[in-house]
């Protein structure tokens, strides 16, 4: 089976302006997504994750002071692109979002038929009210939503209703790629369990492509193929599911995997002590350093991404061979 990168995302950078300076929030962020796979991003509240997401969907807000780097999709880099062609030829048709709060993404006074179809219609995908319509039960019927829904208003539905209905107008242009803040933050536990067995669902008979931005390990494990790890604004680790969840490389990840709680092993959960660094004037060197107990003198310099022989990468000194000399000489 032939792999195709899906997306390329190449020293990504995204800063804003405030009163207080720079908010350095996507700093030199580097990835691939192979097509098919699904990414998660984890790290904890402002690490830079829906930043992140917002510099792929170019959702910028006024105060900008940095947008720069590479996000390549199908082999075209979207930067090159200007706002305008980007709103027509990628944001939906290439690149569809679903965001945290379905309810405060769709507007309470327009039945919920004619938000699902409005993509199709905007973007000139179809050619009538009618076929957009029917596109529209298509997309319902993908995310396990009888179409009766379709005529009622947003208020009208469930959490988990409206969080599907979401998701099928993010999914009713045929994207090649779906990107998903929090999707399930906002509901219930069996809510939660509803709507990740649909994104299964999709994502097998689709073959649909996902970046899942989260917070929950736990949840979040039960999608991903590939994770990526995020702490001040950078990724520390990227890593195939399987070996994350198993054995974390970067001692950031390794501690946040401690905090999570599992059903077939009693272990004692432990914390990360102290707070993350500030985005406006983070350190100079690894920006873990201050919370990280395996901390040593080498940390005050700029850490390289450092590609391990199983294909993974960790933004870590340990990891480093010279690092490894330094380390063993010391001990």
């Amino acid at each position: 089976m032939e792999i195709t990168t899906l997306l390329d995302v190449r020293h990504l950078k995204l800063w804003f302006r405030s009163m207080r300076g720079r908010v350095q929030a996507v700093d030199d962020v580097s990835f691939g997504l192979v097509q098919g796979r699904t990414m998660v991003v984890v790290g904890e509240s402002g690490c830079g994750k829906t930043s992140l997401m917002r510099a792929i969907l170019r959702l910028l807000p006024r105060n900008v002071h940095t947008y720069s780097g590479e996000v390549i999709l199908q082999g075209a880099n979207l930067m090159e692109y200007s706002d305008e062609r980007f709103r027509r030829q990628v944001r939906w048709l290439q690149i569809a979002f679903v965001p945290q709060g379905a309810m405060n993404s769709m507007n309470p006074v327009v039945r919920v038929e004619d938000q699902v179809a409005e993509p199709l219609l905007v973007h000139d995908v179809v050619q009538d009210r009618r076929q957009a319509a029917d596109k529209a039960r298509e997309a319902f019927g993908l995310v396990g939503v009888p179409v009766d829904f379709l005529h009622r208003y947003p208020f009208e539905l469930s959490g988990g209703m409206r969080q599907r209905a979401a998701i099928a107008t993010a999914l009713v242009t045929n994207p090649a790629l779906v990107v998903l803040d929090e999707p399930t933050s906002a509901l219930d536990v069996l809510t939660q369990a509803s709507v990740m067995n649909v994104l299964k669902r999709i994502k097998r008979e689709l073959g649909m492509t996902f970046i899942w931005i989260t917070h929950d390990i736990a949840i979040s494990s039960e999608l991903a193929d590939d994770v990526a790890v995020m702490y001040a604004g950078q990724i520390v680790e990227l890593s195939d599911a399987d070996r994350f969840y198993r054995e974390p490389l970067h001692p950031y990840s390794r501690k946040l995997m401690a905090s999570v709680p599992t059903l077939r092993e009693d272990k004692e959960l432990s914390f990360i002590p102290g707070q993350p660094p500030s985005l406006y004037n983070p350190p100079r060197g690894c920006r873990f350093a201050d919370r990280c107990p395996e901390a040593h003198g080498r940390c005050a310099q700029e850490p390289p991404f450092v590609p391990q022989n199983d294909g993974r990468h960790v933004k870590c000194w340990l990891y480093a061979d010279e690092v490894k000399h330094y380390v063993t000489a010391r001990s």
